[in-house]
């Protein structure tokens, strides 16, 4: 029988609604970030570089990028003959088709994997964060206290506890109580979704807790170890963590890739991001190019100019075109005499010369103004924006759009332009 001292199950089954029509086709662990990578790219390299070799990757909404950019697990040095990675997606099973409900749910369908390597300690993350963690100081932790379940939280300025699930501990970190986003707040102490339970433990309160509709960790399981007396802690996380779950936090968060001095370094040696990269031929800047501050991916071909932006692979932006503060992810085109100010376009996206995106005064959004704001223009995956347009402010685009989708060749700031087909 193997033994496996910690294995992680990280759960990648979100959609991510909040990022609009990015994830409307993808699910949001596979959305790009920072030019070549994938946000599941960041979970995946922290078990690697912790020395957690074991990873079932639970996948659900739209797993096809997923499972295509994980595949064997090749680029993080997961592709082994006993742990390595493993895509878990929900499966028939002979009675009744059973989709995940809820996070422990998923957790609990896939009992057997989790078994086959009689684990010590299991490691629940989620897919859809940006940090650099060592896993194994959390689990040296988990140890020296005797804790059953420990919990990585995150110090947060007090006016925002009310968003989190926040812990309340002793001196000695020891979890005594917990809130689900709190009106009065009495601590600062926010869960970040990253759990390592004892295995024992962990199988009891699945068990246990098995019918509780949409099983969930902060909702069930927790609760139920804390009532049945088993010790909780919390452990301190100090290093840089962005939930990239809005339009605007992603975009921050891309933009803070090309600070003169990042506080996110994607190129540390010693803490290195992995990612599936496909073989490309390196970039190209013509005569005529400008770029400051910015990323650009491999075999993109730069005959603009670029401030302040992230570029993906295989872009091309066309001359006399210029981009600032955007987000462009790979095999994009951009034609000549463009300009794009503050957009974030998806990836196989065509823009036709001439086309202005991003211009105006901000107006909000007609249909989703939660998504689409702070002056973002979205463009989905496979759009094309045809010649000559404008378009405004707090907008989205997603579809092969015509000029005859454009009133008098613009389109207003706060529009949403979605075509038949791409819902």
């Amino acid at each position: 029988m193997v033994k496996k001292e910690m294995i992680a199950m990280l759960l990648a089954g979100g959609q991510g609604s909040r990022l609009g029509v990015f994830t409307s086709k993808v699910a949001k662990p596979a959305v790009s970030f920072g030019s070549k990578y994938r946000i599941i790219d960041f979970p995946l390299s922290n078990c690697i570089n912790s020395g957690v070799d074991t990873v079932g990757v639970l996948t659900q909404y739209q797993p096809l990028r997923l499972n295509t950019h994980i595949g064997i697990g090749i680029p993080w040095d997961l592709d082994r003959n006993i742990g390595g990675v493993t895509v878990l997606p929900p499966y028939e099973k002979s009675a009744n088709s059973e989709w995940y409900t809820g996070t422990a749910n998923a957790i609990y369908q896939n009992m057997d994997y989790m078994e086959s390597f009689n684990p010590e300690y299991v490691l629940i993350l989620s897919g859809d964060h940006i940090y650099k963690m060592d896993y194994e100081v959390m689990l040296d932790f988990h140890k020296q206290n005797g804790a059953e379940v420990t919990i990585a939280v995150m110090p947060v300025p007090m006016e925002e506890a009310k968003r989190f699930g926040i812990m309340i501990t002793d001196k000695d970190r020891k979890i005594v109580d917990f809130e689900e986003k709190p009106e009065n707040p009495r601590s600062n102490l926010a869960s970040m979704g990253i759990y390592i339970f004892n295995w024992k433990t962990l199988k009891d309160a699945l068990l246990t807790n098995a019918e509780q509709p949409g099983l969930d960790f902060g909702k069930h399981l927790i609760p139920y170890c804390h009532a049945k007396g088993a010790p909780l802690y919390a452990y301190e996380f100090n290093g840089y963590w962005k939930d990239v779950g809005t339009l605007n936090s992603y975009w921050e968060a891309n933009m803070e890739l090309i600070d003169l001095v990042p506080e996110f370094n994607l190129y540390e040696e010693y803490w290195k991001i992995y990612t599936k990269s496909e073989i490309l031929p390196p970039q190209y800047l013509s005569n005529d190019s400008v770029v400051e501050r910015s990323i650009i991916g491999e075999g993109s071909e730069i005959y603009g100019k670029v401030y302040n932006s992230v570029i993906g692979c295989g872009v091309t932006i066309g001359a006399d075109t210029v981009v600032r503060d955007s987000i462009i992810m790979n095999e994009t085109k951009v034609g000549s005499n463009c300009e794009l100010y503050k957009s974030i376009i998806a990836e196989n996206v065509m823009i036709e010369d001439n086309v202005k995106l991003g211009v105006g005064e901000e107006v909000e959004n007609e249909t989703d103004p939660h998504i689409y704001n702070h002056g973002i223009v979205a463009v989905g995956e496979k759009s094309v924006i045809p010649q000559g347009v404008s378009v405004g402010k707090n907008s989205v685009i997603f579809g092969v759009t015509s000029a005859e989708d454009y009133k008098d060749g613009s389109l207003p700031s706060g529009k949403t332009l979605i075509k038949a087909g791409d819902k």
